[in-house]
C-alpha cells in the first residue's frame, strides 16, 4: 500500500498545483457548496477547477473523508473481510466470481489492492482494473487498457472515466480467457 500511499501523494501535488488550492482549502469549497451527493461535489469540481474525474473523486473522498481504503484501515479490516462487506446478502452467491478474477490477477504478477467503498481497485503504477458487485445478480469488471478489440461483452466508457472499458459477469465461467486477455493487457499497461 506505501505506493498507492505515494501515488495519492502525487496526485494530491498535482491537484495542488494545477488548482492553486490545497486540500484544505477544497474542503471547505466542498461544505460551502452545500451538495450532498458524491456525484454533484465531483462534477462541480471537474466543472470549476478543471479537473478530470479520477482527480475530482479523490478531492471528494478526502474532503469526506470517504474513501473505502481509510474506513477498512479505521476497522482494522483485511482486504478478505472487505470483500465480505461487498458480497452480502442479495449478492453474497456474486463472490466466488471476484475470487476467480482474484485468482486470475494473481497469475499476472504483483499488484496493489485498494479497497474502495462498494468496489476494489487493483493498481500497478496505476489502477489497471476495478472489481466489485454492480447489481444483485452481476459484478463489474472495470478495464483501464488504452484500447481492446470490439466485443459485445465490453462496454467502452466516456472519456475521463475511471476506466476505460467495463464488463459485466454473471458467473464464474464467464471470467474466460477472453476476460483475462482483457486483464493481462490492462495490467500490461498498468506496469
Amino acid at each position: 500500500m506505501a505506493d498507492a500511499a505515494k501515488a495519492l501523494d502525487t496526485m494530491i501535488k498535482n491537484i495542488e498545483a494545477k488548482t492553486g488550492k490545497t486540500m484544505k482549502q477544497f474542503a471547505t469549497i466542498v461544505a460551502k457548496s452545500k451538495l450532498t451527493k458524491h456525484g454533484e461535489i465531483r462534477s462541480m469540481l471537474m466543472e470549476k477547477f478543471g479537473l478530470g474525474h479520477g482527480a475530482a473523486n479523490a478531492v471528494v473522498h478526502l474532503a469526506l473523508k470517504s474513501d473505502g481504503q481509510s474506513a477498512a484501515e479505521a476497522k482494522g479490516l483485511s482486504s478478505d473481510q472487505v470483500l465480505d462487506g461487498l458480497y452480502t446478502d442479495k449478492k453474497a452467491h456474486l463472490r466466488p466470481i471476484h475470487d476467480r478474477v482474484l485468482q486470475v490477477l494473481a497469475s499476472l504478477g504483483e499488484h496493489e489492492v485498494a479497497p474502495k467503498k462498494g468496489y476494489v481497485s487493483y493498481r500497478r503504477k496505476k489502477q489497471f482494473a476495478m472489481v466489485g458487485p454492480k447489481t444483485n445478480t452481476q459484478i463489474e469488471v472495470g478495464l483501464a487498457a488504452k484500447q481492446l478489440p470490439s466485443h459485445p461483452r465490453l462496454k467502452e466508457m466516456p472519456p475521463a472515466s475511471m476506466c476505460r472499458y467495463t464488463t459485466r459477469v454473471s458467473s464464474v465461467s464467464e471470467v474466460d480467457k477472453t476476460l483475462e486477455g482483457w486483464l493481462r493487457t490492462s495490467f500490461d499497461e498498468a506496469g
